[in-house]
């Protein structure tokens, strides 16, 4: 029932414009108060020029019948028709095309125009700071374009692509079209990227030939490496014949990506099947607005009838975008502005009314700030797929990328998977090899004292030079992992190396590379690039030799490993002597044993072995102090030789007091750094050609040391080892690193290449290979001074220890067994004297060896037994003993 009333009022509302309409223009009904004149600015020749056309008209039908008013709406192609709309027309208001810097350019022409309420629907908004005094009647009924040009920066950001190609087409008015490249690079500076081309189309109306011409330009962008292609602008009928082009030309296959901006995406639902399916991959953004809405679902399908009837060739693909509803909108907010001021005779007022309004629209919030859109926009971004599009997720400038099905939540989205050109399932590169780049070039220091960092040659033979050394073979290591083309150059430079970073600041260079130091200074000049090499100064002084040192006998073990040594070698020796002791009368006393102890370490003992068992335990000791003397031998004598040499200067400040003369590469910051920081006279700074120049300057006595930055130090001493270290304290810098211009964003590109080597384990490889061509290495001396710990000794020692030690307790528990008999007799004793009543507290013990070992008794001599005296009780168990014992005999016992 609702839908046949809602179509029963738009048949009338249609009869109702009919039969008011007269001339170019459309009015309310005649019988109506007549309160004013909308002048409509559009190209009805564009998709998005019919559109607004309708929008306007049912906008100023719907009001008029709503308020029982008339107004009457002219219409005019082109902005330039403008003035002649309120010279002849006497138009209060316009609507339509025309954009900010036309609109400046008519005012002084026709003064009348700043009187003139003007609403643009040009998308995005471009507002020059100074227009809202110059025409503080002029509103942009749109948002800023820099908020478009963030959404384009975000999405080339997501996809992490640091080069782009930005494509617009020429607008016939006056503005300038090259403002909105503008505005796009320095966004895309934001996120360390950069338009590295940019490529205008004439306006597709000035064209007689326009297939000619979009191909010829579509040529030039296939020509070049660069395959991210940004359409900041364009028409929408300039965007059809440009993706059928590209299609045709193989430029919508794989590797290639094409992003366009609202007003081309906000048309996708208005084209047919054929245009999307030419446009496949293509990722675009456009102006979100609430389609749910019960007021939106009547107007659309009121939209579609009209626009099916006024443009029957269209028909099928008559749905509406958000310029329709901006249309709608800004014509409705006009007409009601001229309701409120009728009364006034100034319509200068219209504006102050629409900018003062807060009202809800169909195409959003309706509200005016600084002469533009003062609500925040929201953008879906969609994936064209086959004959339809994706909508893949939102974005704000408040919230970045959002989950499609909530705009407002903050988290991060993967804006995927997305259909690529081409059916490519990657996310693409974004660049290609192109011999049309123009190489860049790169400035390589020719001067350098170490030319294994770099060398340049020149073959007379086939006429070339060659750039070769680490610096290089890091550089081209690095620019294999770039995400696009790097086309390049070496081009030696026989300056300085602050001269050369002087000349990527002047732009004379592209960027310099080399071993080149990250120093603040030259940060004023250029951008650096990751460090590749870590670096700091050292000096690097000869060596000299020190007197010999008794002490170094001792300091060949750790104090563990002296005190393992005697402690295991007086363990087996006291065993050794306890086994022998009963039976070899050479080692009764216990002199005996220490002075075996100390013999047989040189295999000098007199003392023959009559057990097995000694020997048994002794020959593992024996292979141990072997294997000991020769460790001690060996380290004692590479102490007494190669750790006597000895730095013959310690630091700086020695340097300095005694005046002496340093080396350095003259063609460095090392000379600056000498003098300014670590305040070194300048005569005695002596600058050294090549690395080889510095022994004989050693030699010669002009130097006392040189000054290297690390890496160059390990080099020198690679090549130079013996004679020569490194002392004193490094003093900490930037390291080595490649330069480029200020704001570049390759030194960003590089970095991140840089990082990706240095994980890789390929710069590791890259400075073993610097060094093993000339490898000797003073770091033996560090071994001879180190002491020797016990660690290296447990298992060896735990052989021998682990047998005296069973054989030791072995031996201990015989001695104890022997000796058990004599101790009972002692207790035996003691017990009946009372006394072991204090150690023995079992008194039945002397009774039970009485009965068993004593004689047979009859039962005629128990009572007799029982008179005996104490006397003959002892006599009696002395006898017992006697016969159990043989040698109790010889312990004489004594009554206490």
């Amino acid at each position: 029932m609702c839908r046949f009333l809602s179509i029963f009022f738009t048949f009338l509302l249609f009869l109702g414009s009919k039969a008011t309409a007269s001339g170019g223009g459309n009015n309310c009904s005649l019988t109506l108060r007549v309160i004013g004149i909308i002048g409509g600015v559009f190209d009805d020749t564009r998709r998005v020029g019919k559109e607004q056309k309708v929008a306007m008209e049912m906008a100023l039908a719907d009001f008029c019948h709503s308020k029982k008013l008339q107004l009457e709406l002219i219409f005019s192609r082109g902005s330039s028709a403008a003035i002649e709309l309120i010279d002849s027309k006497k138009v209060q208001a316009i609507v339509g095309t025309m954009n900010a810097q036309e609109a400046a350019i008519f005012s002084e022409i026709n003064k009348n125009i700043k009187d003139i309420t003007i609403i643009s629907l040009t998308s995005p908004a471009i507002i020059p700071p100074l227009m809202g005094k110059q025409l503080p009647n002029f509103l942009q009924m749109s948002s800023h374009i820099t908020l478009h040009l963030q959404c384009l920066a975000a999405i080339v950001s997501h996809f992490r692509w640091r080069k782009v190609t930005a494509v617009y087409e020429h607008d016939n008015g006056l503005s300038s079209d090259s403002g909105i490249v503008t505005l796009l690079s320095e966004k895309l500076k934001d996120i360390d990227s950069e338009i590295e081309y940019h490529l205008a189309f004439p306006s597709l109306s000035s064209l007689t030939n326009p297939e000619s011409v979009i191909e010829l330009q579509l040529n030039k962008l296939k020509s070049r490496s660069n395959r991210v292609f940004i359409i900041v602008k364009s028409s929408l009928k300039l965007a059809i014949m440009m993706f059928e082009k590209a299609k045709q030309m193989g430029m919508m296959e794989k590797g290639y990506v094409w992003i366009v901006a609202d007003d081309i995406a906000s048309c996708l639902d208005s084209v047919d099947s054929s245009v999307l399916g030419n446009m496949e991959g293509v990722i675009g953004f456009r102006t979100h607005f609430n389609d749910t809405k019960h007021l939106f679902k009547q107007f659309k399908f009121r939209f579609l009838r009209k626009y099916g009837s006024e443009y029957p060739e269209e028909e099928e693909y008559s749905n509406l975008s958000i310029f329709a509803l901006r249309a709608y909108d800004a014509t409705w907010a006009i007409a009601q502005a001229m309701e409120l001021s009728e009364n006034h005779t100034n319509w200068k007022h219209i504006s102050g009314i629409i900018q003062s309004s807060n009202s809800e629209g169909l195409s959003g919030k309706i509200r005016f700030e600084n002469n533009r859109l003062w609500q925040l926009p929201t953008f879906e971004v969609v994936n064209v797929v086959s004959d339809g599009y994706r909508k893949m997720a939102f974005w704000s400038p408040e919230f970045g990328f959002s989950e499609i099905h909530d705009k407002s939540n903050g988290s991060l989205v993967d804006l995927g998977p997305i259909y690529w050109p081409g059916g490519m399932k990657n996310v693409p590169k974004g660049w290609a090899t192109c011999d049309a780049d123009r190489p860049l070039k790169i400035g390589v220091p020719a001067k350098g004292a170490f030319d294994q960092f770099v060398r340049v040659t020149f073959d007379q033979g086939d006429n070339r030079t060659y750039v070769t050394g680490f610096s290089i073979n890091v550089f081209e290591a690095v620019v294999k992992h770039l995400p696009y083309n790097f086309p390049y150059v070496l081009v030696p430079f026989f300056g300085t190396y602050d001269d050369m970073v002087k000349q990527v600041s002047y732009k004379a260079l592209d960027a310099a590379v080399g071993d080149t130091e990250i120093m603040s200074d030259r940060l004023q000049y250029a951008q650096f690039s990751h460090p590749y090499v870590d670096s700091g100064l050292v000096m690097v002084v000869t060596l000299k030799s020190e007197k010999y040192n008794l002490t170094w006998m001792l300091k060949v073990f750790t104090l563990h490993m002296w005190l393992l040594i005697i402690s295991m070698h007086m363990l087996v020796c006291f065993v050794v002597w306890l086994i022998e002791r009963r039976a070899n009368t050479d080692f009764q006393g216990f002199g005996d044993m220490l002075w075996f102890s100390v013999t047989v370490i040189f295999n000098a003992h007199r003392e023959p072995l009559k057990s097995g068992i000694a020997r048994f335990v002794l020959g593992p000791w024996l292979f141990v102090i072997l294997i000991v003397i020769s460790t001690f031998t060996a380290s004692l004598t590479s102490k007494m030789t190669i750790s006597r040499l000895q730095p013959s200067v310690l630091d700086v400040e020695t340097l300095k007091s005694s005046n002496a003369g340093v080396g350095c590469n003259g063609n460095s910051f090392i000379v600056r750094y000498l003098i300014d920081v670590l305040h070194f006279k300048p005569e005695n700074i002596k600058s050294i050609k090549s690395i080889n120049d510095y022994p004989e300057a050693f030699e010669t006595g002009e130097i006392k040391a040189a000054f290297f930055v690390e890496p160059h130090a390990n080099v020198f001493l690679a090549k130079h080892c013996e004679g020569y270290t490194k002392t004193g304290h490094s003093f900490q810098l930037g390291g080595f690193g490649f330069a480029f211009p200020k704001g570049s964003a390759l030194a960003f590109d590089m970095s991140e290449a840089i990082l990706k080597v240095i994980e890789s384990g390929e710069m590791r490889q890259l400075q073993a290979n610097l060094i093993s061509s000339s490898n000797c290495s003073s770091s033996d001396s560090n071994g001879a001074n180190s002491e020797i710990p016990p660690g290296p000794f447990v298992l060896i020692f735990s052989i021998p220890g682990g047998i005296a030690a069973v054989f030791g307790l072995f031996v201990a528990f015989r001695r104890v067994e022997e000796n058990s008999q004599i101790l009972n007799r002692i207790q035996v004793y003691l017990t009946r004297r009372g006394i072991m009543k204090l150690f023995f507290k079992d008194k039945h013990f002397i009774k039970h060896l009485i009965r068993q070992n004593g004689p047979r008794k009859s039962k005629r001599d128990t009572g007799r037994r029982k008179k005996k005296t104490q006397w003959e009780e002892m006599s009696n168990l002395k006898r017992i003993y006697r016969r159990k014992f043989p040698n109790f005999q010889k312990i004489e016992f004594k009554i206490w």
